[in-house]
């Protein structure tokens, strides 16, 4: 549930109708046969600030995550999102990022019979065969390691292994698609010499490079730098539904070349065209009422909280119809159609946008209906899974071995 000019959060997933899915057998062996891998989710928020435990089993719980809805899903590896708010911790990135990646080991230390950390491809294979859900750690927002390549690295040791290079804040190496339009903003024409060695050390680490935030010049910038494939870890495609934050036909074309992967975003306003013109219309009023708030809780000496802000953007957004599952199945098809199947997954942004993902999918547990939409639409077998997971693994894979080669020759 982040705060930005470009994210409208939607309501709880009870206020529209959900359209049920019958999800058949065959479906179900696919999906049960798969590696089933989601690149972003923003439950460590979650963790941290609600003390939420993901062993919940509270039947009321809104969140998209929890161990149950996990193996519900046969979700078997989840990339949880540690993103550092940059207006509230100014100052402190490192120690916001630091505080969030405990949060996870934390869940895994109070789980360990189904939860475990993962660090590899052999780990998410490991875990896999254990029945166990494998947890990675994706820094979303380079501003987290503070224009330090020793933090970069530092947090590579305790387990982060992609890190998007900008969020929706350009930071002083990359500029990010959120604010590329803001006369205010200093930008860089994409990388700077500097955030070019960042993305070259990323390499050498073995940590995926993350080109989903980023601006276009960024995006080009970084594919010309990277020695390894780069990932999209939630994004869509810009010709379905015209959001700077999606790609664009040619950019779905430059990964493929790059041998990437393009993860879709399962967020409303990025998946349907009707409902990213409805939540920018109304951006301008909801964004007037979490300031009023903030400016009576002010006036009472304290300060409004994140949770404060997300109750706000829930009520605002509840106005909004879900779209159907088929603008996400869309998205995927469209991808696979023109960078290749090879080069689309799964990248949700669950517990980052609350109910605001298409009807049918309310959490992990409902990721089997994607298998079956796409069995629908006439993909085989294979191609499902390597979209649910086939796809992210390869590329992992190959970042490991770049990985290896420059640190040989180093």
């Amino acid at each position: 549930m982040k705060n930005s000019a470009f994210l409208v959060v939607i309501a709880l997933a009870c206020v529209a109708p959900v359209h049920a899915q019958t999800v058949s057998v065959r479906a179900r062996e696919i999906h049960n046969s798969a590696i089933v891998i989601d690149t972003h989710a923003d439950t460590p928020q979650r963790f941290l600030d609600e003390d939420y435990d993901i062993g919940s089993t509270d039947a009321k719980d809104p969140g998209h995550i929890s161990l149950d809805k996990a193996k519900a899903g046969n979700l078997g590896a989840e990339f949880f999102s540690i993103w550092v708010e940059p207006e509230a911790n100014q100052g402190h990135f490192a120690r916001r990022t630091l505080d969030l990646i405990d949060s996870v080991y934390q869940q895994a230390a109070r789980h360990p019979d189904r939860m475990t950390m993962a660090f590899s491809v052999a780990d998410i294979e490991r875990a896999h065969r254990e029945h166990k859900l494998a947890a990675l750690l994706g820094i979303e927002g380079g501003h987290s390691i503070e224009n330090d390549v020793r933090l970069l690295r530092d947090f590579y040791r305790l387990g982060v292994r992609y890190m998007t290079l900008s969020w929706s804040n350009t930071n002083e190496w990359a500029d990010s698609s959120g604010d590329i339009d803001n006369p205010k903003v200093e930008h860089h024409n994409g990388l700077t010499a500097g955030g070019k060695q960042i993305v070259l050390e990323m390499n050498r680490l073995g940590m995926l490079v993350d080109v989903s935030h980023v601006s276009d010049k960024t995006f080009y910038d970084a594919l010309a730098t990277t020695k390894a494939p780069v990932i999209a870890s939630h994004s869509s495609a810009r010709a379905l539904t015209n959001h700077p934050r999606n790609m664009t036909d040619d950019m779905l074309r430059a990964v493929a070349s790059n041998g990437g992967v393009v993860q879709v975003n399962f967020y409303n306003a990025f998946i349907d065209e009707n409902y990213r013109k409805a939540a920018e219309a109304q951006a301008k009023d909801r964004d007037a009422a979490v300031k009023a708030y903030a400016d009576q809780v002010k006036a009472a000496g304290k300060t409004i909280t994140y949770l404060d802000e997300d109750r706000i953007e829930r009520e605002w957004a509840a106005r909004i119809p879900r779209p159907p599952l088929s603008s996400l199945i869309d998205h995927i098809d469209h991808i696979a159609k023109v960078a290749g199947v090879d080069h689309v997954g799964l990248g949700s942004d669950f517990d980052g946008v609350s109910g605001a993902t298409p009807a049918g999918i309310d959490s992990a547990a409902d990721l089997p209906k994607i298998t079956q939409a796409l069995l629908d639409r006439g993909y085989s077998a294979d191609d499902i899974r390597k979209i649910l997971g086939g796809n992210l693994l390869r590329v992992f894979r190959e970042a490991e071995r770049v990985s290896r080669e420059m640190q040989a020759s180093r």
